[in-house]
Parts: structure tokens; sequence; C-alpha cells
């Protein structure tokens, strides 16, 4: 039988507190369990006496029976000497995956697309610019002469 210290969740909603507990790894996490080690209320500080309470003897009991603890049982149980804790490395968890990286590259084609689109008239709008400037120009002398004929009449 696998045994594991791990942590079985209690409170209510939005307030978490939680038993560490010894049990059989293919029980639930809040089910059954084999006995009960501990508590631990993350609503604490973490500086307040009352967020962990370990009972040390049966942790080495049941560390000695060839119990696994949790990562964050780990953790907990580090803090007090009885097991040695490393952090992981996963250095593949920030990546992102396939279709991520699919819809990424999708976006910088559609972006390059659109800035040599938005290049190409620059280049050729100043040729057509000088032009279209000169023709109002000229339309709007005669659009002034045409106001001020009825005015005299």
């Amino acid at each position: 039988m696998a045994v594991k210290i791990r942590l079985a969740r209690g409170g209510t909603k939005k307030r978490p507190y939680y038993r560490i507990v010894i049990a059989d790894v293919r029980a639930p996490r809040d089910g059954r369990y084999i006995e009960k080690i501990g508590t631990h209320n993350p609503l604490l500080p973490k500086d307040h006496d009352d967020r962990i309470h370990i009972d040390l003897e049966r942790a080495k009991y049941w560390l000695g029976q060839g119990a696994q603890p949790t990562d964050r049982v780990a953790r907990f149980l580090a803090a007090e000497g009885l097991v040695k804790w490393e952090h992981g490395n996963n250095p593949n968890k920030g990546k992102p995956h396939a279709k991520a990286l699919e819809r990424a590259e999708e976006k910088t084609e559609k972006e390059a697309a659109i800035k040599e689109a938005a290049e190409a008239p620059k280049e050729e709008a100043p040729a057509e610019e000088a032009p279209a400037e000169e023709a109002p120009a000229e339309e709007a002398p005669k659009e002034e002469a045409k106001a001020d004929a009825p005015a005299e009449g």
C-alpha cells in the first residue's frame, strides 16, 4: 500500500483550512485518511504560531514507514528538519504551448503584412499629394468668383 503525507482541505468557500493527513494514494483528496498528524491555516500570517501544527513524532514514524510527502507538506517538514526539500526546476513551465506559438506566429505575419501595406503607399503618396494640393488651390478662386458674382447682381 502506497502512503502519502498530504493536505486535506476543509473550511468553507474562500476560507480554506487544511488537515495534514496520512492517506492512501488512491483515496480522494478530502476523503478517507489513515491518520491526522497536523493542521495548516493559510489565512494566518506566515510568522503566526498557529499557522502550522505538526505532530513531529508521528511524522517521523510515517516517514520511516515509507510515506512520501507532497511538495507542500515536504516544505513544512523541511522547516522542522525532518526532510530535505529542494525547489523544483521546471524550465518549460513558462513556455507557451503549440497552439499559442501558432497564434503568435500568425499575429506576427499579419503585423508584417500590415506594415508592408502601410509603407508602400507612403512612398507613392508624396508624388500623388503634390498635384492633389495644387488642384484645390486652383478650384478655390473659381468658387469664390462664383460666390461673388451673384452678390453683385
